[in-house]
């Protein structure tokens, strides 16, 4: 049964919704988990949505989640890496093998919901890393046609960019105290040069099948430095956001509300045209 035609689009959230989604609805996001949706001919690929490190599904997809689902998308968020921490909202902190199981098994879910035969993952930070595990190692290659990283940590980081990014969150008012939580494995395997990265890519950075677009930012201080995010080999897309606009100041935390990176998220999943350039506009905050 194909789901109800919407007639008024989503609105698109900003910093104060996703502040608000953290805290009071962090496994629900407005255009995300309609269970009922049927992909079109013209956008025949699920989207899941992946967050990032110490974010959940609420607070990371309020841009991207509606501005996908009011283009016809059918569009999945899934929350991962919670444990007794994470008060239901700090998400990312457990080990990273698990999150992609978790990630595995809501791709099958979102398969059989939709009937499609491959889904496409969009993921932000360690979201944007964490993908990796699950087609290189669990066998997603198989069920994925494109993995869009948003400042993912795919080649690790230093501990100062980990501890940044515990600062940052907790400028954001998402969560207090969280560089107490800077030593749980989900967060010690984004260390550059961990035993974690090392196992990860010792056999190269793609598998044949899978495309692969990342979107990174100069001013990022989390993944540091931001090339660590980028991926060689195989069907690879790299894009510095100041290469497009150079007066974009986003940081690594705001990515998820810049306008240039939901644009050229919607570019990769869609005509994924390689002259493809953004409007200068809308720009994330500078964190």
């Amino acid at each position: 049964t194909k789901a109800p035609t919407r007639t008024a689009a989503l609105p698109i959230g900003d910093l104060g919704t996703a502040v608000h989604n953290f805290l009071f609805s962090p496994d629900a996001v407005a255009g995300a988990n309609d269970w009922h949706c049927t992909p079109s001919a013209a956008h025949p690929y699920p989207v899941v949505l992946a967050h990032g490190t110490l974010a959940n599904a609420g607070a990371n997809w309020v841009a991207l989640a509606p501005t996908l689902a009011n283009q016809g998308y059918c569009v999945y968020a899934l929350n991962y890496g919670m444990n007794h921490l994470s008060a239901g909202r700090v998400g990312g902190l457990t080990d990273i093998g698990d999150s992609a199981r978790q990630l595995g098994a809501f791709v099958d879910k979102v398969l059989a919901a939709t009937g499609a035969k491959k889904a496409d993952i969009v993921g932000h930070s360690q979201g944007g890393m964490m993908p990796h595990y699950y087609l290189k190692r669990l066998g997603g290659a198989a069920k994925v046609r494109t993995l869009v990283g948003i400042a993912p940590s795919n080649h690790g980081t230093t501990l100062d960019g980990l501890l940044t990014l515990g600062k940052q969150m907790n400028a954001l008012g998402f969560v207090n105290n969280l560089l107490d939580t800077t030593g749980l494995t989900g967060l010690k395997q984004q260390e550059a040069e961990s035993d974690f990265q090392k196992e990860l890519w010792k056999d190269g950075d793609t598998v044949p099948g899978v495309r692969y677009v990342v979107i990174g930012t100069r001013q990022d201080t989390v993944v540091t430095p931001y090339t660590n995010g980028f991926l060689h080999g195989g069907d690879v897309t790299d894009i510095t956001l100041q290469e497009q606009c150079p007066d974009d100041k986003t940081g690594h935390a705001g990515l998820f509300l810049d306008g240039p990176t939901l644009q050229n998220v919607v570019n990769a999943l869609g005509p994924n045209d390689p002259h493809f350039t953004p409007e200068c506009r809308d720009y994330g905050p500078a964190l």
